[in-house]
């Protein structure tokens, strides 16, 4: 058996890594793909298998995928390329024969209104006309996204635009490990799994930093137009300021608020939750 990870240099896909490792999965039987293979020394000193692959050349992913007969295929990082990018990917598994593409998606990705998902809806639409037997792991948004702003938060308090909107967040490390699951188990192929941990609204995440913390944290909640000018005014680009607050509006509308109990059901236990994520990184 052969598994491929894609953007095996990033957080998500080195997790992935390291779960089928976990696992008892053979390193001679993971193949961990990157644009700069340098970046995955580590993972070839453990046995794992290190080829380079880049979304945007088709044939560095051809000679990648060559004998996979699964594929984890991480969503790309690239907003605004990412289905040009993805279909590269697709392509050449179908060339390859691969026997189960498993995609990270994006909650609710055939109904959501985020800017986010309309490159995860197309990317999930290629991929079932491709033919391919596939798994669509459509992950919530990550613990982590918060976790380096306490600093921020216990200086200023948290700005965002959700309102009381209910956000399914989940460490990467669980997101991993349900897609180890899943690579590793059977019967998997042709399932859509909405992956997400316990819910929390942002006035939650302020009073959980409040509680643990010790000092008073406030939630303000701002038009996502307003969201958007203190985001550049903390010097982030605009298009990506306009992501973020669109996510925080989405959040508003119940876009990230994840019912069904599949992260739990996939990893075996209940995942990680915000508590714990901020005790831990306090």
């Amino acid at each position: 058996m052969s598994i491929v990870v894609t953007g095996a240099t990033g957080h998500l896909g080195r997790l992935i890594v390291t779960s089928l490792l976990d696992r008892g999965v053979p390193a001679t039987e993971i193949v961990a793909l990157g644009r700069d293979t340098s970046r995955l020394a580590d993972l070839a000193g453990r046995g794992v298998i290190v080829r380079r692959a880049d979304y945007d050349e088709p044939e560095s992913l051809r000679a990648a995928f060559a004998g996979a007969e699964k594929l984890m295929f991480v969503s790309g990082s690239e907003v605004g390329r990412r289905v040009a990018q993805h279909q590269n990917v697709i392509a050449a598994a179908k060339e390859a024969g691969v026997g189960l593409v498993v995609y990270t998606s994006i909650p609710k990705a055939d109904t959501s209104s985020l800017i986010l998902a309309a490159e995860h809806r197309a990317t999930e639409q290629e991929i079932v006309a491709s033919g391919l037997p596939h798994v669509f792991l459509r992950n919530s948004w990550y613990l982590e996204n918060y976790l380096p702003q306490l600093p921020t938060y216990l200086e200023h308090g948290v700005f965002g635009a959700a309102g009381d909107g209910r956000i399914s967040a989940a460490a990467r490390a669980d997101f991993a490990e349900a897609a180890a699951a899943v690579l590793t188990g059977d019967g998997h192929a042709n399932r859509v799994y909405e992956l997400g941990g316990a819910a929390f609204a942002l006035g939650e995440l302020a009073a959980e930093v409040s509680r643990q913390s010790g000092r008073e944290v406030g939630y303000t909640d701002l038009p996502v137009e307003k969201y958007v000018e203190v985001l550049v005014d903390a010097g982030l680009p605009q298009g990506y300021a306009e992501v973020l607050a669109d996510g925080d509006r989405g959040a508003a509308q119940g876009e990230l608020h994840v019912e069904r109990d599949d992260l739990a059901t996939l990893i075996g236990r209940a995942p990680l939750t915000l508590a714990e994520a901020i005790r831990a990184a306090l």
